[in-house]
């Protein structure tokens, strides 16, 4: 990250540049259920997500102070608040509650929805009109991602659901306004600005947590803890931030569809779950969406 980074917004990145970075988003992003499942093991939901804020917040705050970045303009602390309500708040909390009784792969849902809703509300917030090829594709994602993560789960309803659509919901307004405002300023002070007007809320809130919830300190709970705060939420949103910002909201969305695969893949490596051959026809059937989505005039 250089100087540079810290004056200049996102804008300035090349399309194929764009397209890497939010690629890159999508597989941190894919790591995150796992992740929290590990961290589940060390602590309690409330502290884990707490912590996971209050580390994260610390490292954005790290680089905003070495860089001397100016605080934003008062107009831009709205959207920076729906950033932090949706992505460093909402979104960890109600996922982190419903992995509790949700595995991994029924929490995939989530994401397979994820892109459809975030492309919606961008179309809404920012005026832009996708064309109806790429609505058609995006559509056929999402309904291929739907039905392997449900086949997936056994089809079966969890108590999780409906935190998981209340995730969906948060995070979708959480990746638009913060598409949005990377546009203005550098996608990694976004999410820097939006983690240091949380940290308060994270402080209190692990503080709290922990009185109730002690620590049980694994290798598992500690990596989860760091690659949920210092991967999925800083670094994450940086590089989905800076691709959302060069390529489009609702393009950038649609990389998501590969999300719930990757995840689905994670969890048989990490966390010993088990996959139905109808894995590679979904991933591929995904890809052509993905790419019917890049390709067209949005």
């Amino acid at each position: 990250m250089t100087a540079q980074d810290s004056a200049t917004p996102d804008t300035s990145i090349a399309v194929g540049g764009g397209t890497l970075l939010a690629a890159l988003g999508v597989v941190a992003f894919s790591l995150t259920f796992p992740s929290t499942v590990w961290g589940l093991e060390s602590f309690g939901p409330w502290s884990l997500v707490a912590l996971r804020g209050t580390l994260a917040a610390l490292i954005a705050g790290g680089f905003l102070l070495t860089l001397r970045v100016p605080v934003p303009e008062r107009r831009h602390w709205g959207g920076l608040a729906v950033v932090g309500g949706g992505v460093v708040v909402g979104f960890p909390l109600l996922t982190t509650l419903a992995l509790e009784t949700s595995t991994t792969s029924h929490a995939a849902v989530v994401v397979g929805l994820l892109p459809l809703t975030t492309a919606a509300l961008a179309a809404v917030r920012t005026g832009r009109r996708p064309s109806r090829t790429f609505w058609l594709a995006a559509l056929a994602g999402a309904a291929v991602v739907i039905a392997f993560a449900v086949q997936q789960s056994g089809g079966a309803l969890s108590a999780g659901d409906l935190y998981l659509f209340g995730a969906l919901l948060v995070c979708a307004a959480g990746y638009t306004e913060g598409g949005r405002l990377a546009r203005v300023m550098p996608g990694w002070q976004v999410i820097g600005w939006a983690l240091i007007g949380c940290l308060p809320l994270s402080v209190a809130g692990a503080a709290a947590a922990l009185a109730v919830e002690p620590a049980r300190w694994t290798a598992h709970g500690a990596i989860g803890l760091i690659w949920v705060a210092a991967g999925s939420t800083f670094f994450g949103l940086y590089v989905w931030y800076r691709g959302m910002a060069s390529i489009g909201i609702a393009k950038a969305s649609q990389l998501q569809l590969a999300q719930p695969v990757l995840t689905l893949v994670w969890s048989v490596l990490l966390l010993d779950e088990h996959l139905t051959p109808a894995a590679p026809v979904a991933a591929v059937a995904v890809l052509v969406c993905i790419a019917l989505t890049q390709r067209s005039n949005t």
